[in-house]
């Protein structure tokens, strides 16, 4: 008896895993035909990937025979415990975000680079450090860097998951950084091209960017070529009749406009090309990858005509020449090489992944100068000059040049694994050692001075996970599972010395739903290379905001580095709960406080106000009327900060509409072409497309049937819903099954109400069992599909089609989205120096120049079927007011709340039109609006003006921003 249900499990575990391979989706007649039992098998495995699956973040062997439990229970049902998805991550903090292949259709973006920008509401960190792309695994394992990956195209990717920031330390990263995770498809082909116009609805603006790419993912390799051409025109202030800020080198009536050549956004054009390869060796467990990428930018911005002003020898009439055709511009080319690459591989119970990153960039700039009138003053003087005559020829100064060079290496090498087993579980460390290297070379002839920065980072720590108590393993399982983790870290830098890191946080999971952690992090930070040492560059008649005066000038302003910064100390605590909602299905509610002090933090040079001039007297030059002339804005080091923010997201989606059957409008499935690449099995040889049914797989469906048929096969179907319902552990009753994969079978059973009646699950269970289903007995769907017959339906391998469930005839109905988030800010203050007051940046003591609102609010939300999607995203920002110093003409400026809609809708036409054309398929047609509503911000002072440096349209030059993307993948 016992050999025989060992050869029924293997037999099972091996149906299992083809049927997963072949990604057999057959949703359409789950309710009707044995089909549902075949989908069920092929569910517990869907999606594979090229890497091998991911158990605590690490990429596992093939599962060896003593990894496969059955047990028989006292009515000999046999248990399976399946592989999970694999590349997932297994930890302990839950994600914060999930998406399947249907929700990624459904955010219509046309790059995972696109993606991740539309997902910025769950992937920004909530701490407010970093500010950098959040860290992203492709397949659970770290690679060189983020050009690797960013331009395939969503439709490679099975599953996406969002991790807090302390999964981040796991990798060797320090919690500042939210962990993406891109599980990718085994197997995936597609050549892409992509045209896209974009512009502001009032003109006079436009954006244009061409694409061609190319991406196959087999037998476990990647390879990616991608090429990217983007132009942006000029936008001058003329043409949104912005008014000149007084007090400009020349103000006589008979100037010309000033802001036909003063740009708003600057004329551009960039070239990108790139190539990608990776593979995975699954036997082994290393993988390797590695990238090339070259960037050309080139851009041409203006800052007004170059006019001369002379006056004869009287001192009385101006004597003016001023050429209209030659504007001061400001010249911009920068060349960009880049290369990364990653080796991992299983050491042991460990893993060792390496990753490198280097880059060259040269950058040149050409700045105009002015007009050179020390040469012809005595001519002037004398009179000589006239009118209507021309400049001498040796007024023209030419140009200065700014150019700079970096070369910046970057390589970390990380070891992660168990080190000791406790009662609750494995003990998983991971070690880092890292390795930076970053100069740069730089020379300006206004200057005459040339700048050589070069830093050496050297790192190294360690992380590790610590279980205390688990409810899985059933220590302490009373007290739910608490984790500890614990990380510390050094690094030295060449010009700052040894820094150091550390912190420790505490997990706990009451229930499977809930999820609390507290965290304490203290770090040094040091500025960067070009806070330090970026050369000084002075920029005449740049319009500032003199909040002293309330009003707005032209000064010069400095820029560049400051070396006498000094290292930041972060203390920073997080509390955050993330709760599965059980009264509101596929619903998520993240809540996180944090609590953030720092000393000696860099900063931009804060707007000039009364308390910034007494803290940096010597950075700000007045004339003796007190009026601004002069500011040095390079970056400044302020005493301490506090803030406490709390932040909270929901996120919910889910399905409605779905006809009787799948079927959508009573449209009959039509069978697809299969796409050779995408539908093949990793390894295999291309589906069968013809001949007899395979006896071994259909008999092996039977014996997975007879658990559904045997006499407690109605409680288990119960129990499988209910759990599903109620979003209970599936681990015991469906191990390793994904949960949105049993959602979608358990919908084909609702009825109009929404329910599942037992009358449902006694009807499909009848089907499944009847004789319909015998050997001999005619054969099921179902049972053909199992056995690879022709008359198998199937979907095609296009981007909206093969496993994509809403390709045409497959689609269930509707499926929509929506992710609310909001940041509440509960204090920000500044201490910039011992024995000045504190400044509340919450309460009108801003320091930036649009203050610093209380509340803000993120909305994203889609829907998506029928081969049509729509997209809403909306973003908020609260009120705010800047005091003014209370000086005569000084004024507190108000910033009204600006609430903007941006509407994205997309189609691939071949399914809305549901049309079998070859022009047609796997074309995408995309329009967008951002700004929809055409929002602006206002700003007033207390009078109702606008101040001049406020007006909308220098504050948003765009507006309502409308384009259309057209897209095809063959």
């Amino acid at each position: 008896m016992q050999t025989d249900t060992i050869q029924m499990l293997v037999g099972t575990v091996t149906l299992l895993k083809k049927a997963a391979m072949h990604r057999s989706r057959p949703f359409h007649a789950l309710m009707h035909t044995g089909a549902y039992l075949s989908a069920f098998a092929a569910g517990f495995s869907a999606a594979p990937v090229a890497a091998a699956s991911v158990q605590d973040g690490q990429p596992d062997q093939p599962e060896p025979p003593d990894r496969i439990n059955a047990s028989q229970s006292p009515a000999d049902e046999i248990i399976v415990e399946a592989e999970r998805l694999r590349g997932q991550l297994i930890v302990e903090q839950p994600p914060l975000l999930e998406l399947n292949e249907e929700d990624i259709a459904a955010e219509g973006v046309a790059s995972i680079a696109d993606l991740v920008e539309q997902i910025t509401a769950q992937t920004g960190s909530a701490r407010g450090r970093g500010g950098g792309r959040p860290v992203t695994l492709i397949n659970g394992i770290r690679v060189g860097s983020f050009r690797e990956f960013f331009q395939y195209p969503p439709e490679a990717l099975a599953r996406v998951e969002v991790f807090p920031e302390e999964v981040a330390q796991r990798f060797g990263f320090p919690p500042d950084r939210r962990v993406i995770n891109l599980i990718l498809k085994d197997n995936f082909a597609s050549r892409e091209v992509e045209l896209e116009f974009e512009g502001p609805s009032r003109g006079d603006y436009f954006v244009n960017e061409q694409e061609l790419g190319y991406l196959k993912i087999t037998d476990g390799g990647r390879l990616n070529l991608n090429f990217e051409a983007n132009d942006t025109s000029l936008l001058t202030e003329s043409e949104r009749n912005i008014i000149q800020t007084p007090g400009s080198i020349s103000d006589l009536a008979s100037d010309p406009d000033q802001a036909e050549f003063r740009s708003l956004i600057a004329d551009s054009r960039s070239l990108v090309g790139n190539i990608s390869w990776a593979k995975a060796f699954i036997d082994s467990g290393a993988s390797v990858s590695a990238n090339l990428n070259y960037q050309r930018n080139d851009s041409t911005a203006l800052s007004g005509l170059n006019i001369v002003t002379l006056m004869d020898k009287t001192g009385e009439t101006a004597i003016r020449t001023f050429g209209e055709d030659t504007p001061l511009e400001r010249r911009v080319s920068s060349d960009t090489f880049s290369s990364s690459g990653s080796f991992s591989k299983s050491v042991n119970a460990f893993r060792l992944t390496t990753t490198f990153d280097g880059s060259l960039s040269e950058t040149e700039t050409q700045i105009d100068r002015r007009l050179d009138t020390s040469s012809f003053e005595a001519e002037a003087a004398a009179g000589l000059l006239s009118l209507d005559g021309p400049l001498p020829a040796n007024a023209d100064a030419g140009f200065d040049i700014a150019s700079s060079q970096s070369i910046a290496a970057v390589s970390q090498s990380t070891l992660r694994g168990p080190v000791d087993n406790l009662p609750a579980g494995e003990v998983i460390a991971t070690f880092d050692v890292g390795a930076d290297w970053l100069r740069i070379d730089s020379d300006d002839t206004r200057s005459f001075l040339d700048t050589r920065l070069t830093r050496r980072r050297l790192s190294t720590g360690a992380n590790f996970v610590i279980p205390l108590t688990s409810r899985r393993n059933g220590f302490a399982d009373a007290l739910g599972s608490f984790t500890l983790t614990a990380q510390a870290g050094l690094e030295d830098l060449s010009d700052f010395g040894l820094l150091g890191d550390y912190n420790v946080g505490l997990n706990w999971e009451p229930t499977e739903r809930l999820n609390l952690s507290v965290n304490y992090i203290l770090r040094e930070v040091a500025p960067t290379l070009a806070q330090l040492g970026n050369p000084q560059i002075t920029n005449f008649n740049m319009p500032i905001f003199d909040f002293v005066n309330g009003e707005t000038v032209l000064a010069t302003v400095i820029s560049g580095g400051n070396p006498d910064l000094l290292a930041e100390t972060q203390r920073d605590w997080k509390f955050a709960a993330n709760w599965q909602l059980p009264f509101w299905d596929n619903t998520r509610l993240t809540v996180e406080y944090i609590r953030n002090r720092s000393d000696d933090v860099t900063s931009d040079f804060p707007t000039i106000t009364s308390e910034i001039e007494t803290a940096f007297p010597d950075r700000i030059t007045r004339d003796q009327a007190g009026q601004l002339t002069e500011v040095d804005t390079r970056f400044v080091t302020f005493a301490e900060t506090r803030s406490d923010r709390l932040q909270i997201n929901l996120f919910t989606r889910g399905t409605f509409g779905a006809p009787d059957g799948g079927q959508v409008e009573g449209r009959r499935e039509r069978r697809r072409p299969e796409s050779s690449e995408a539908a093949r099995p990793r390894g295999g040889p291309p589906r069968p497309s013809g001949g007899p049914p395979d006896p071994e797989r259909r008999e092996r469906f039977m014996r997975l049937r007879s658990r559904i048929c045997a006499e407690d096969g109605g409680e288990v179907l119960s129990r499988l819903v209910s759990a599903v319902e109620n979003g209970e552990d599936l681990g015991e009753i469906a191990p390793g099954v994904p949960p949105q994969f049993l959602e979608r079978v358990i919908d084909r059973a609702r009825g109009e109400d929404g329910a599942v009646s037992k009358e449902a699950l006694d009807q499909f269970r009848e089907r499944i069992c009847a004789g319909e289903g015998r050997p001999g007995g005619g054969g099921g769907e179902a049972e053909r599909q199992a056995a690879g017959e022709r008359g198998a339906r199937r979907g095609g391998g296009g981007p909206f089609g093969g496993g994509n469930p809403f390709a045409s005839g497959q689609r269930p109905g509707w499926r929509y989205f929506a992710s609310l988030n909001h940041t509440i800010e509960l204090q920000n203050d500044i201490l910039i120096a011992p024995g000045i007051a504190r400044l509340d940046q919450l309460d009108g003591d801003g320091t930036g120049a649009f203050g610093f609102p209380r509340h803000n609010t993120r909305l994203e939300a889609g829907l998506f079927g029928k081969g049509l999607g729509v997209r809403l995203s909306a973003l908020y920002t609260g009120v705010t007011r800047l005091d003014g110093s209370g000086l005569p003409g000084s004024s507190d400026i108000f910033f009204d709340d600006l609430a903007t809609f941006d509407l994205r809708v997309f189609s691939n036409l071949a399914d809305l039109f549901g049309s079998d054309s070859a022009a047609l398929k796997n074309l995408r047609v995309s329009l967008r609006a951002d700004n929809i509503f055409d929002g602006q911000r206002q700003v007033r002072d207390e009078n109702g003006n606008t101040p001049i440096n406020y007006q909308p349209f220098l504050i948003d030059p765009i507006g309502r921003f409308i384009g259309i993307d057209i897209r095809k993948l063959f």
